[in-house]
């Protein structure tokens, strides 16, 4: 069992330290390192809801150690260390901001490319498909079914963009943007860290049908960064419920947006900020989700 998630925190504040926030996390800069917390906030249709989910920033923080520590030395990363009873050094007054929700990492030039590896079938990729045969204009078999398992994992990266959605673009697109050298390493990396993630996942009784990765360089070396293989970068499904042709329960925020869907569909809502409040009943279901994929996967090494 995952540990009690203490306090929801939905900000963090350090005067004086520089600080970036994104839809869920506040990276600060540190001399020799950054910070990465996870906070509570959750977002859908790239606005971050005003109700918080507990315990997400800490399960996810949790998840991506585990990742990060499973790959091991095959797969070099960014990850130092974890907050846990201590904080980094001149920190030692925002322990309770930090403790378990924040990853210590490496510094790194970011390659501005979402490596997104997809195994199955679904989201928009289903919406392509069924237009015109293809996901991100990669042509598939005809006769797939709306989720079915793809004959081999195939990568679709995306441009990163600071606010919206990011945007498709080919491999070829990508290789311009980054080099080929550096875009082939990073398919093949990729693509790699899915097979062995989602045999793994699958002992445990989890699908991953699709998930996104980010790297960086540091020293002249590839590192994986940032989050891994969690229910906010990919899809989880129960491997036991999982049937091809419907759309599928699952482990990540697709709760969340079930939900917004069908505000959206009765006009209760437009996909523009301010999003809506959720329901009790919706932040516990999500949080019991998120809760019961960490404990799965990390099998009470988390």
């Amino acid at each position: 069992m995952i540990e009690s998630c203490s306090k929801v925190v939905t900000e963090t504040t350090i005067p004086g330290v520089s600080v970036r926030r994104g839809k869920v996390r506040d990276i600060y800069e540190l001399a020799d390192s950054l910070l990465l917390v996870a906070t509570d906030r959750i977002s859908a249709y790239d606005v971050v809801l005003p109700t918080a989910i507990p315990g997400k920033g800490e399960m996810l923080t949790r998840l991506s150690r585990f990742w990060f520590q499973w790959l091991g030395d095959s797969v070099p990363n960014h990850f130092l260390g974890m907050v846990e009873d201590q904080a980094p050094d001149g920190l030692e007054d925002h322990l309770d901001q930090l403790r378990h929700r924040t990853t210590v990492c490496r510094k790194c030039e970011v390659v501005p490319i979402e490596c997104v590896v997809r195994g199955y079938i679904t989201g928009s990729g289903w919406v392509e498909y069924q237009r015109d045969q293809t996901v991100c204009g990669i042509e598939l078999p005809a006769g797939l079914k709306q989720c079915q398992k793809l004959d081999t994992p195939i990568f679709t990266p995306a441009t990163k963009e600071d606010e919206g959605h990011d945007i498709n673009i080919s491999f070829e697109r990508a290789c311009e943007l980054v080099g080929t050298d550096v875009m082939t390493k990073l398919r093949d990396m990729s693509i790699d860290i899915y097979t062995r993630a989602s045999e793994y996942a699958a002992t445990r009784g989890i699908i991953i049908a699709d998930t996104k990765f980010e790297f960086g360089v540091h020293g002249g070396k590839l590192l994986l960064i940032d989050e891994v293989l969690t229910p906010d970068s990919s899809r989880f499904w129960p491997k036991d419920k999982y049937e091809a042709g419907r759309d599928q329960e699952s482990f990540d925020k697709q709760y969340v947006r079930n939900y917004l869907t069908e505000l959206v569909k009765s006009g209760q809502w437009d996909k523009t900020p301010p999003g809506p409040q959720l329901p009790e009943k919706i932040v516990k279901n999500t949080a019991a989700k998120y809760r019961e994929a960490c404990e799965l996967l990390m099998d009470g090494r988390g």
